[in-house]
Parts: structure tokens; C-alpha cells; sequence
């Protein structure tokens, strides 16, 4: 049983060094969930970060912004938004899609990102912290990050079978509890329309209050 004070993966970890991200970027958005094409699960994505994010305009540090469809949405919302992605064809991307908004992009490491001094009042990251060695270390050089009363938003999830991948709702909680004094969690495997297809894998989203 792997201790909960371990800077590990529960569930184990993927190798993601050895992807070809540049190449990944031209396809990258067929996927349903990546690329929001679909106006149900566009609507669907949108309406979940509405209810993540806080009512009034903020700055949101988008970390692994891909090719930036969770940015442009919280930048259609009214946010201003840094998004920062190491591969520089997801970077490009997701800099045409942000055009004319009130955003930036980045190119840098989501584990230590390139924003020096600047603060924020809401991490997002979906289906990165997964992927990063020592995730409590990460999350709290991303605690640095926020300003006080800011807040964390993880989508995560748990996926295969046989060798299952990504970091279990109960693992990523017991990680925040010493960072953050609210932790919610939202189950989202139940939403299909968030993903285009029905799963039965775990999918979830946590927001966290420091």
C-alpha cells in the first residue's frame, strides 16, 4: 500500500517523456473532450468551469494548456488567462485560438512555470499533475503561485485497466488536506457528454481553497 505521505503516484505514472508533443498537436484536438468541437460538449466543459471558477474576472494560470480550449473558454467568461505549454506547435495553437482575448501563452514546464513574480487567483490543470514526478512538491511550488483566497482547479482522473494510469481522487485530496483548508471533489464520470462517449473509468475534479 503506498503511503499517503509519498510523493508518488498511487495508481502509477506514464512516461511521457518519450511523446512527441510538436507531433501530437495537429491531432490533438479530435479528441472530443481536447478540442470541444462539439457544441454539447462544448457547452458541457463550459458550464462546469463556470461553476469551478469565482463569478467576478481573475487571473487564471492555465498549466498544460494543450492547445488552449479550457483557456479560451475561461477567457470567454470574462478571465484573464497565462496559459503555458512545453511544446511549442500546442503553445502556437492554443495562442490562435486565444486571439483578440484578454490572455497570454507561454512556453514552459507546467511543473515549474515561467511566470516569475506574478500571482494568480486560480491554478487550472487538467490531466497534467498525473504525469509529473512528485506531485506534492508540484502542488505546493503551485500553492506559491496563488494569492491568498485563491483556489485550485484539478481535473484528474484514474484510466485502463490492466495497468491503470493517473492519480486516484482520494490520493490527490490526501495531498492537498496540508495545503488547502477546503477540498472539493466532483465526480464526472457519471457526464458522458463531457467526454463524448460514455466511461467508466474515474474522472473527477477537485477544487481546492487555500
Amino acid at each position: 500500500m503506498t503511503n499517503v505521505n509519498d510523493d508518488t503516484v498511487a495508481a502509477g505514472t506514464r512516461d511521457t517523456d518519450d511523446i512527441d508533443w510538436d507531433a501530437e498537436a495537429a491531432a490533438f484536438d479530435d479528441e472530443p473532450d481536447h478540442g470541444l468541437r462539439d457544441s454539447g460538449t462544448r457547452a458541457a466543459w463550459a458550464d462546469r468551469l463556470r461553476s469551478w471558477l469565482p463569478e467576478r474576472p481573475t487571473d487564471v494560470l492555465d498549466l498544460g494548456c494543450g492547445t488552449g480550449s479550457l483557456s479560451l473558454l475561461a477567457a470567454e467568461q470574462g478571465h484573464r488567462v497565462t496559459g503555458v505549454d512545453s511544446s511549442p506547435a500546442m503553445a502556437e495553437r492554443a495562442r490562435a485560438k486565444l486571439a483578440g482575448r484578454d490572455a497570454v501563452v507561454l512556453r514552459g514546464e507546467a511543473a515549474t512555470p515561467p511566470v516569475g513574480e506574478q500571482r494568480f487567483d486560480v491554478v487550472l490543470v487538467r490531466h497534467v499533475l498525473w504525469t509529473l514526478p512528485e506531485p506534492g512538491r508540484v502542488l505546493r511550488h503551485w500553492r506559491d503561485l496563488l494569492r491568498p483566497g485563491g483556489r485550485f482547479v484539478l481535473v484528474e482522473g484514474v484510466w485502463g485497466t490492466l495497468h491503470p494510469v493517473g492519480i486516484p481522487a482520494d490520493r490527490l485530496t490526501a495531498l492537498l488536506a496540508p495545503l488547502c483548508p477546503d477540498v472539493r471533489v466532483e465526480r464526472l464520470s457519471g457526464d458522458p457528454v463531457l467526454w463524448g462517449k460514455a466511461v467508466t473509468d474515474e474522472r473527477y475534479a477537485v477544487v481546492a481553497r487555500v
